[in-house]
């Protein structure tokens, strides 16, 4: 199997993660601070080199209802250049409480409210790979 990368795309940063290589497990890179789409592209580009990724997987902020609103529309759109700056397939995962799981997570593990700020992301990234991984908690979402 193919490693997959994973995706949580905010306005202000993007959180990295990567699939092991049998597709078990995802791991945590490393966070994206936003400045343009080519330099984003190319930041997440040094993050999974060597890893030899064969798709993403971005987390699609869906509002609780289910419904779309104007995040989604800004992470389908620079996915769409993402996918065709690098020519690889991009998947969406449903994310919704991602963020949430991640403070929690992050809380439980006591890191500091400092820290926790600059590591949210990665690890919602590490979460959206890995319900895209398991097949479960939040279906995969059509592109």
């Amino acid at each position: 199997m193919q490693r997959l990368a994973g995706l949580d795309v905010g306005d202000k940063r993007i959180g990295v993660a990567v699939s092991d290589g049998i597709g078990l497990t995802a791991q945590g890179l490393g966070t994206v601070e936003r400045r343009s789409r080519k330099a984003d592209v190319a930041a997440i580009l040094a993050l999974i080199e060597g890893y030899e990724v064969a798709g993403f997987v971005a987390g699609l902020p869906l509002k609780m209802d289910g419904s779309e609103g104007e995040q989604v529309d800004r992470v389908r759109h620079f996915c769409g250049h993402l996918a065709n700056d690098t020519g690889l397939p991009v998947t969406f995962q449903d994310e919704r409480l991602t963020s949430v799981a991640s403070e929690r997570l992050l809380v439980e593990a006591g890191v500091r409210r400092a820290k926790r700020k600059q590591v949210r992301d990665k690890m919602a990234a590490v979460l959206i790979l890995q319900a895209h991984l398991d097949g479960g908690a939040g279906s995969a979402v059509p592109s």
